[in-house]
């Protein structure tokens, strides 16, 4: 499985961005999927997770009320829709999946992530 993440950009803070994560490969093996996010000088952070079915979704604290996790098994792509973006949101973005699970798996840690994308630079500005 091939993860390939875009979307990312400049925005000034209060704007939005949409990223995109679209999977090759044997994307029938993919169960849940998620969003990390790694500001420059800090360690990798987990952003939001969706599982299979979509029934199951947890999100940080801080971006819980500013992003939506989705996604669309039919085009094997994961989206992350940021609103209301702070300078603090600055970052690479990443994403992930598992390769083991059901319907309702998330990934919520790293190590729940078998596949990463090659990430996706998000800069705020104020």
């Amino acid at each position: 499985v091939q993860l390939q993440a875009s979307g990312g950009g400049l925005v000034q803070t209060g704007g939005s961005l949409r990223l995109s994560c679209a999977a090759s490969g044997r994307t029938f093996s993919i169960y849940g999927m998620g969003w990390f996010r790694q500001a420059p000088g800090k360690e990798r952070e987990f952003v939001a997770t969706i599982s299979r079915s979509g029934g199951r979704i947890y999100y940080a604290d801080s971006v819980k009320g500013r992003f939506t996790i989705s996604r669309d098994n039919g085009l094997n792509t994961m989206y992350l829709q940021m609103n209301s973006l702070k300078p603090e949101d600055t970052a690479v973005y990443y994403c992930t999946a598992a390769k083991t699970g059901n319907h309702l798996s998330t990934t919520t840690t790293m190590d729940e992530s078998d596949y990463w994308g090659q990430g996706t630079l998000v800069t705020v500005s104020s």
